[in-house]
């Protein structure tokens, strides 16, 4: 009776114990919870738009149709940067970092043509014209007020970037701001003339939490790399930079930090409060970070790029407006997500940032907000196991329904009226949990009960907990979500042989391989599909995700005909370099492998650095489709739930019926011949017909009806299909099969040994 009686106290207080510790300790599942409760405020009252001269200048899909692919000429850019100095802008920053010399300077132009005479007397003459990237330098430091934009990024230190803005921290002694801000190793930066002719040098770093979503940005962080006197240089971002030179603020900004003389603290909380700009102030929290208060995508902040280029934008839209140069083209991979947009541009981060600094909008989650959060939980928690054995269960439930009810209350008022966010959901759910735990060990009589109440109280847990995922299931998808997709495996056939021709001339083979993987990349983009991953010469890809797709799987087949005619074209156009230069020439080929199925597709990786991928059985086997499209001699192998969805669209023959390495169960495969055009022949059909009956005599082991067919086959096709391989393959079958005949069981599979 003693010891149920501690137990009454002890386990409900190592419950309360423990969620203090796993709140102290900053679970990833439990923050998790909390931010999507703050999302859920977003989106139900996200902050009202309001225009205060904050524009972006957008590099969108029409632009680049308009005026070309990118990256732009560096002219171009100074061209963009000029009329918008000259139409008023007030202030230009770029969301974009230009790291690599501009390719299309005159003298590096030359750098890529055949040796002859005439390039060396062109050369010459090309001396005497302006580089591209001194030219925007100088549209750069004569327009003024233009801020660059900085990267940090994991990896090996190079040299740091140029730092114009910077801070002066005001706290405790022997504190430093990289004690807190976010430190990393290195960073991608612009060439140095470049950085040296902008007014300001800022951050574009945007810092997704862990499910990929921004809902916080740091307004500074700071490179791993010690100077003398000053330790780790420390950079702001590119919203507070583009504030300062506006204000023409000094250059040195001041922080705030816990301990700095005049400053109010009743917890032991260290940390970043403030950061002041000129005559403004904004608050942050511990790490140096801003909350962003979105208001969601506003098509009222985005001119196109090409309507500044060609004059249709005038200064009674951009006078005095602050404008950031971004892009929202799918194929620059700058897409964002916040928790009201699902996908927006980077570059509309920095712009809500802004736009909130200038209207001094600010959400906060004060230093003391978990320090308050956890006191509410211990002295409640300490409340329900002091009150449930003395007065029962039901009075301190009513209270701590009304206590819970409030906290959600306050929570609601403190974001809607103050902008302080406060999470209510961690001390219900941990007050829940120690008054289930006191309750429920009420009941507890003997050792036998005590471990059936301690059954029936995970019982209790759980229900409470699916539906919480029920109502957002969102929680459940941390690493990814579950998609029927289509995916594509392109790799170059016989590279090896082709690289060893480039043994001396690395750069060569790197210029052929980027010459050889952007016109197939762009068949995959424009019939909207997404790129994975580039692995050497392989390209993988998949439809259907991040958005939805209809017919993803006809875009797939599209994409795979579209980048065999961008292969043909770029192999006439080597053939006739080659011959110019006398050199041997080695056409490029590819064998392409498409598979559908249900996928897990999202941001996978570690901590440091996650890319959205797609992982499942269904990609593998799209790999293993591939890497077969050699062995039958043909370019493109469908799965057979792929061909199953395409139907009569396509012009389709069935290649065999094989069980794929790593694989037990067998499955018809087939080759992608053409377009519905070559589909609807007759010549098609009646080849195809053919074809066949070919499969069928193979299947049902008559060997002399075969091979008659498989000639008759070959010269049908001749016209529009190169199938020998995939003949000569049946032709050895079957002469191998007429000396050692297939077992009696032999159903016509056949078992691939290789990948």
């Amino acid at each position: 009776m003693q010891l149920t009686l501690w137990l009454h106290y002890l386990l409900p207080l190592a419950i309360l114990l423990a969620c203090i510790v796993l709140r102290w300790q900053n679970v990833p599942v439990i923050d998790q919870l909390r931010l999507t409760v703050f999302d859920l405020y977003q989106q139900i009252a996200p902050r009202a738009y309001e225009d205060v001269g904050v524009r972006i200048v957008d590099i969108d899909e029409r632009s680049l149709a308009t005026e070309g692919q990118w990256p732009w000429p560096r002219t171009k850019l100074s061209e963009l940067l000029y009329r918008l100095r000259a139409n008023g802008a007030s202030v230009v920053g770029f969301d974009m970092v230009f790291a690599e010399p501009d390719r299309t300077s005159p003298s590096r132009v030359i750098d890529d043509w055949p040796q002859s005479t005439e390039r060396d007397r062109i050369a010459e003459m090309a001396k005497a014209l302006p580089d591209h990237d001194q030219l925007f330098a100088q549209f750069i430091k004569g327009t003024g007020n233009v801020v660059t934009a900085v990267q940090l990024r994991n990896g090996e230190f190079d040299a740091l970037p140029r730092q114009v803005g910077n801070f002066s921290a005001a706290g405790e002694a022997g504190r430093t701001l990289s004690d807190f801000v976010p430190v990393l190793p290195s960073a991608a930066r612009n060439l140095d003339i470049i950085e040296a002719a902008a007014t300001g040098n800022a951050l574009v770093n945007v810092s997704p939490g862990q499910d990929g979503v921004v809902r916080r940005v740091p307004l500074m962080a700071a490179i791993d790399h010690e100077q003398p006197g000053i330790g780790k240089p420390v950079y702001p971002t590119l919203s507070l930079e583009m504030l300062r030179v506006l204000q023409k603020a000094p250059k040195t900004m001041l922080v705030r930090m816990s301990g700095a003389s005049g400053s109010t603290r009743w917890t032991n909380s260290e940390g970043i409060a403030s950061v002041r700009v000129g005559a403004l102030t904004i608050p942050t929290d511990r790490s140096g970070y801003m909350w962003v208060h979105f208001t969601g995508h506003q098509q009222d902040r985005y001119l196109s790029a090409t309507d500044i280029l060609n004059g249709s934008v005038g200064t009674d839209i951009l006078q005095n407006k602050m404008v950031l140069l971004g892009t929202s083209a799918a194929g620059l991979l700058d897409l964002r997500s916040t928790p009201l947009d699902r996908v927006i541009p980077g570059v509309e981060v920095h712009a809500e940032m802004l736009e909130q600094m200038l209207l001094e909008h600010f959400l906060t989650r004060p230093y003391w907000a978990a320090e308050v959060e956890m006191l509410v939980l211990l002295i409640v928690g300490m409340f329900f196991i002091l009150a449930v054995p003395r007065l029962g269960a039901v009075w301190p439930a009513v209270i701590g329904l009304a206590i819970a009810t409030s906290a959600i209350g306050i929570s609601w008022w403190a974001y809607s009226h103050k902008l302080v966010l406060i999470d209510p959901l961690y001390p219900i759910v941990g007050l829940a949990a120690v008054y289930l735990a006191t309750s429920s060990l009420g009941f507890m009589r003997t050792e036998g009960e005590r471990r059936q109440v301690r059954a029936a109280f995970a019982n209790y847990l759980s229900p409470a907990l699916v539906a919480q995922l029920a109502e957002h299931p969102e929680r459940l998808k941390l690493g990814g979500e579950t998609r029927d997709m289509t995916l594509m495996f392109c790799d170059v056939r016989g590279f090896t042989a082709i690289s060893e021709g480039f043994k001396s001339n690395p750069q060569g083979l790197t210029r052929l391989i980027n010459r050889l993987l952007t016109p197939l990349s762009d068949c995959i983009l424009n019939r909207e599909g997404t790129i994975d991953k580039y692995m050497g010469d392989c390209i993988m890809a998949f439809w259907n995700a991040p958005l939805d797709v209809e017919n993803h799987a006809h875009n797939a087949c599209d994409s795979a005909l579209a980048m065999r005619h961008a292969l043909i074209k770029l192999n006439d156009e080597r053939k006739q370099e080659a011959e110019q230069a006398n050199e041997p020439f080695l056409p490029l080929n590819v064998g392409i492998g498409i598979n559908c199925g249900d996928c897990l597709v999202g941001n996978m990786g570690s901590d440091q650095r996650f890319d959205y991928s797609v992982l499942g059985d269904a990609v593998n086997l799209a790999s293993r489709l591939e890497g077969q499209s050699k062995n039958y001699g043909v370019d493109v192998v469908l799965g057979e739930d792929v061909a199953k969805r395409i139907g009569n669209d396509f012009a389709l023959i069935e290649l065999d019926l094989i069980t794929v390495k790593g694989k037990s169960e067998a499955l018809h495969v087939f080759a992608l011949l053409g377009d519905k055009d070559m589909a609807a022949s007759a010549q098609f059909k009646n080849f195809a017909d053919l074809h066949a009956a070919m499969l069928s005599a193979y299947r049902a082991r008559n060997w002399d009806e075969a091979e008659n067919l498989i000639a008759e086959c070959q010269q049908t096709s001749s016209d529009f299909a190169k199938l020998g391989d995939l003949y000569d393959l049946y032709a050895s079958r079957i002469a191998l099969f007429k000396e050692t005949p297939p077992p009696a069981d032999w159903d016509g599979v056949f078992i691939a040994t290789s990948k």
